[in-house]
């Protein structure tokens, strides 16, 4: 037998298997159907080429580029007959996945060749799948070939012709999404680096996609706020905004290949994700942060809820962006605090349930307000608490005097918040045994001095609470004009 093998090896010389095998590969360039036999065929005078013929290797890698460029230089020729943008786009891109489909199929009879070339063995079934992945020198030839012979030519007038179609669709026109969709994946997978296969991709169609976005916008923003006013470009704003997301995810990459793959590739996909959703909201909101929160004072003072919630949506997405509307909110709830006390200062001054019930009433405004504009938002919250603290300890409706003094101030009195002591005598009325307690359930009773804790939350100086609120009960205990002893137990708990 191995007599007959090295009398065949004559005939197992490149020159003498090459015609046999062109016919295949050409049949396989252009999608051409071959048989099972010639398929096999293909793989075997590889094969024996690679093993019997010691210049073989080189031969056989050197005639395939030659076919390959012979096949690209039609594709060419079919892609470049076409003047119009939309008609070169369906051209490259029907041209394209022809033979990107082909980059899958055609490197695999070149198991040999690959171990030839890079002095590996190809006798596991493990390894040999490993040379039909996209590590394989066939497919790189391929994808090197296409992308120097024809998409290095014209990329430029592919990315400009595609962002156009983008350009058309922001405009409102309609267009096949499918032409986008297309040069985006020849982008995608024409880089044979496999230590960063989306470079060729992120360095042309994203950055494009990323300028193109800027520059629309920059045009578009400025004219619509000029022509609607702020509170219908703040809809227009944030429906862009939500428009781009889409938009991005349906014409950007996300991941491909392997797990390794995905990993990386989805990092970089989700970093210039937010890249192009800051370049948005810079072109969209930043740029005009300052006419934006020039309406929220008057929004505040009218209570427009829902306009408020559109306004901290869109600066919630500027750093610090909704800074100014919570000095806004402080402002108002200080201001319009401090201005409803002072007007029935004389009716609260001399009665506590009336001067309870009266900061009840600022609270649960002031939150509701939170609540349907900011959906109660921690820092919208923070900064009701700040300033409804401010109303609550004001000395200026409500002036105190004690026996502390302050140092160095020539022996003066440190006013104080009548707010404690109007709170105690308050819940005095609610454990004590008088008309109000007597009308009410103990249910209501227990609602009610839970108010007033809520209150007591706010007050600076709770000592001055408890300074009344002992005297209170020392009395009501003395006296035994106690209404509940459970609350007045209760009342020590909570």
């Amino acid at each position: 037998m191995m007599n007959s093998l090295l009398k065949d090896k004559g005939q197992l010389l490149f020159e003498d298997q090459w015609p046999l095998m062109r016919g295949t590969i050409r049949k396989l360039l252009q999608q051409v159907p071959v048989s099972r036999a010639e398929w096999q065929d293909l793989f075997w005078s590889i094969h024996s080429v690679c093993l019997w013929d010691d210049k073989g290797p080189p031969k056989v890698y050197q005639a395939l580029q030659t076919d390959i460029l012979e096949f690209i230089g039609h594709a060419q020729k079919e892609v470049m007959s076409h003047e119009d943008d939309e008609a070169l786009l369906k051209a490259y891109i029907s041209e394209w996945r022809k033979f990107f489909a082909q980059c899958s199929y055609l490197p695999m009879p070149f198991n040999s060749l690959e171990s030839a070339l890079m002095g590996k063995s190809s006798t596991t079934n493990s390894q040999a799948k490993k040379l039909h992945t996209e590590e394989s020198i066939v497919r790189k030839l391929m994808l090197d070939s296409w992308n120097h012979h024809i998409f290095a030519s014209i990329k430029h007038r592919l990315q400009t012709a595609a962002m156009k179609l983008v350009l058309a669709e922001r405009n409102g026109e309609a267009f096949d999404s499918q032409l986008v969709i297309g040069v985006r994946e020849s982008y995608v997978n024409l880089c044979s680096d496999p230590e960063d296969r989306l470079k060729i991709y992120r360095e042309n169609f994203e950055r494009a996609y990323m300028e193109t976005t800027e520059a629309f916008y920059r045009s578009k923003a400025p004219e619509y706020l000029q022509q609607n006013g702020v509170q219908n470009y703040m809809r227009y704003a944030e429906m862009k905004l939500k428009e781009e997301e889409h938009r991005a995810k349906r014409y950007l990459e996300t991941y491909s290949g392997s797990v390794q793959a995905f990993l990386s590739d989805d990092l970089n996909y989700i970093e210039f994700h937010f890249q192009l959703l800051d370049c948005c909201v810079n072109v969209l909101v930043t740029a005009f942060k300052e006419t934006i929160l020039a309406e929220c004072p008057d929004m505040i003072k009218a209570g427009e809820t829902e306009r408020l919630g559109q306004m901290f949506h869109l600066l919630d997405r500027v750093p610090n962006g909704i800074n100014p509307m919570l000095e806004y909110l402080e402002k108002h709830i200080i201001s319009q605090g401090l201005a409803d006390m002072v007007a029935s200062a004389e009716v609260i001054t001399q009665d506590c349930e009336k001067y309870v019930e009266a900061l009840l009433a600022l609270f649960r405004r002031f939150s509701d307000l939170v609540h349907r504009a900011f959906s109660d938002d921690p820092r919208f919250l923070t900064s009701r608490d700040k300033a409804f603290k401010f109303v609550v300890n004001d000395t200026t409706v409500f002036g105190l005097e004690l026996s502390t003094r302050l140092k160095g101030q020539g022996g003066k009195p440190l006013p104080e918040s009548k707010c404690p002591e109007l709170l105690a005598n308050y819940c005095d009325m609610l454990l004590r045994k008088t008309p109000l307690s007597r009308k009410l359930t103990p249910d209501e009773i227990e609602s009610r001095l839970r108010d007033v804790l809520l209150v007591l939350k706010y007050v600076q100086n709770k000592d001055v609470f408890m300074r009344y609120h002992k005297a209170h009960l020392t009395r009501r205990l003395i006296l035994d004009t106690s209404s509940d002893y459970e609350k007045e137990e209760n009342m020590v708990e909570w």
